[in-house]
């Protein structure tokens, strides 16, 4: 094959590396993003943060002593040795307050209140421990130590409390612990049952079952107040019937128990108050907390829309190293990094005014929901906004992940504003939230003696103009987990 050179010209698309950065920005969530400028701020030299998240922590020296010097955010600011001027704001650093008349470096992407006091009460200056938690085995171990007195008696037990799951359950059978237990020790069956026994007498009700119906028997005998034949027709019922019961299939309950609705319906009061799950409640699960990027609030003039300060980063250059640079006495290296700082603070600001730009362009196009609730949604998608703002599909998809908006409804992720459409019989649009929000409504609603099944839903819903097939009912109705019409029959 021969070989020859052939020059051609062609256009591509080259992402500079503030234009990565400011698209890395702009997708991550808050808390992604604060422990990305965590990163950069470590890496950087010349970049500061004003607002450090330790201010009101308290320091410990190398002895184990409190320190009493004040922290660094609340130590007066450095001003340039006698002689030299400050570094001017507009060649040093380039952020969002570049184009206001201040000529300090703090005034450099402050975007908390300037005039937020720094004198914290005493409250505030205590120090905030987590308080500790108690997990189900240190629980069942404390009553133990005040119940069981023999040592043999007490390591029976405490082998049972090692083999419950997280949810007071004994996941293994009596005959596999004591198969694993060495012949030496002549533990026998019955003293393995004593012990579950013991066990199953403490706190919580419930504890040590083998099984749901156990576990319900366990609380039921245990429950105050409850008459001695609504407690045996209970106990009848999770033992014998809890397949028919959890079905709601009360015909067949009233003919094997031979009971009446009042009967049955006290039997189900008492077993409605246990706790299929006891050890739930010392889980250790910690609870996710979502801060609102935008809120939402009703004015004079309509909704107005502002972003959270509490999450806006206070990011400024550091002063002395700008005054370095300027006067030809740094490294280039500090010049690079100055630059990277410069680029750092210019798409932070422009990561918040897309943010913002967004939520007030979803919020004027979907009024009547803040004004009227989800009924009143409107079908909404991303071309829509992208078309307005003259940014890509692409861009508001990044913008609308993990991102919250705070309203008076609640709080809602930004994609929770866009949804599709359904037709209705006048020729207009429904949005799929707002039939949402009507399914929950006819289901609130319904008799609980005779639900609605997802036929006569689709068929309500026709009343009112959407045209909505059984099986989408179906479908958002499992969305909403929606249990189905014969699980929301009752007496």
């Amino acid at each position: 094959m021969k070989q020859s050179l052939q020059l051609r010209t062609s256009q591509h698309l080259a992402l500079t590396p503030q234009l990565q950065q400011s698209i890395r920005l702009l997708q991550l969530s808050t808390l992604e993003l604060h422990q990305e400028l965590e990163q950069l701020l470590t890496d950087n030299p010349l970049l500061e943060r004003l607002d450090d998240p330790l201010d009101h922590s308290l320091r410990l020296l190398a002895d184990g002593a409190i320190s009493q010097q004040a922290p660094a955010g609340d130590a007066p600011a450095e001003g340039p040795p006698q002689g030299e001027a400050p570094a001017a704001d507009a060649e040093t650093y380039d952020g969002p307050a570049a184009d206001t008349e201040s000529t300090t470096p703090d005034a450099d992407m402050d975007w908390g209140d300037a005039g937020r006091s720094k004198n914290s009460d005493d409250e505030d200056a205590r120090p905030q421990l987590e308080a500790h938690h108690c997990t189900l085995r240190e629980h069942l171990m404390e009553q133990m130590r005040v119940t069981v007195l023999e040592t043999r008696d007490r390591a029976l037990v405490e082998l049972i409390i090692d083999a419950l799951d997280e949810n007071g359950y004994l996941e293994e059978s009596l005959e596999e612990i004591h198969a694993r237990l060495p012949e030496e020790l002549e533990v026998e069956i019955e003293e393995l049952q004593t012990a579950l026994s013991l066990l199953q007498s403490f706190d919580p009700m419930g504890v040590g079952a083998r099984h749901a119906a156990e576990c319900l028997a366990l609380q039921i005998k245990r429950l105050p107040g409850v008459p001695m034949v609504t407690r045996r027709m209970a106990l009848r019922i999770v033992e014998n019937h809890l397949t028919w019961f959890a079905q709601r299939d009360f015909n067949k309950l009233k003919k094997a128990l031979l009971c009446d609705d009042e009967d049955l319906r006290e039997a189900q009061a008492v077993i409605r108050q246990c706790n299929p799950h006891p050890g739930a409640a010392f889980a250790s699960d910690v609870s996710d907390y979502v801060v609102p990027d935008v809120i939402v609030k009703k004015s004079r003039n309509g909704w107005q829309v502002s972003l959270n300060n509490d999450v806006m980063p206070r990011l400024r250059v550091n002063a002395m190293y700008a005054n370095l640079l300027k006067q030809g006495k740094g490294e280039s290296a500090m010049g690079a990094q100055l630059q990277e700082a410069k680029w750092l603070i210019k798409n932070m600001r422009q990561r918040f005014d897309t943010i913002l730009r967004v939520a007030q362009a979803i919020v004027e196009r979907q009024k009547n929901f803040f004004s009227h609730g989800a009924v009143a949604m409107r079908p909404l998608v991303l071309r829509e906004i992208a078309d307005t703002l003259g940014l890509h599909e692409s861009t508001i998809s990044r913008v609308t992940t993990q991102k919250y908006m705070l309203t008076p409804h609640g709080m809602f992720e930004l994609k929770y504003f866009f949804g599709s459409h359904v037709a209705t019989e006048a020729g207009g649009e429904a949005s799929s939230t707002a039939i949402r929000a009507l399914i929950v409504q006819l289901t609130g609603a319904e008799d609980p003696k005779n639900p609605l099944s997802d036929s006569k839903i689709a068929d309500m819903l026709g009343e009112q103009g959407m045209v909505i097939a059984r099986r989408t009912v179906a479908k958002y109705r499992e969305a909403l987990k929606i249990p189905p019409v014969s699980l929301r029959k009752s007496l």
